[in-house]
């Protein structure tokens, strides 16, 4: 299961809430395999940044976890499609929209626990 935090300086509007999570349900499917159905999404709007000593400007931090792709198949396609949906959807500029990539090498849910290295 993919998990998607955005951390999001603008306040949002529910319309725009909406659309940016569709929007980035669609976007998981560049990951083979990964789909909206799978894709737990957190949004945190009105977050404080301060980017190089400023928060004059919105900012964008978008965390995705991805269990069991050590190669990193579809992030560079991944990537282009969240900054520009985040782009045309809140109007941030795109040298001011972050991406972080965890890689989950186990994960739990439902009491069972799934681990990449079978340990």
């Amino acid at each position: 299961m993919p998990f998607m935090i955005c951390k999001l300086s603008p306040k949002l509007t529910l319309k725009q809430e909406t659309e940016l999570k569709s929007r980035l349900g669609k976007a998981i499917e560049l990951v083979a395999g990964l789909s909206e159905q799978v894709l737990l999404i957190g949004i945190e709007d009105n977050y404080r940044f301060y980017l190089r000593g400023s928060k004059e400007k919105p900012v964008a931090l978008i965390e995705i976890s991805i269990f069991a792709n050590p190669r990193h198949y579809g992030y560079e396609a991944l990537t282009k499609e969240i900054t520009a949906i985040t782009h045309e959807v809140l109007n941030i500029e795109e040298n001011r929209i972050y991406i972080k990539y965890d890689d989950i090498v186990a994960w739990g849910v439902g009491g069972s626990t799934f681990d990449l290295y079978g340990g």
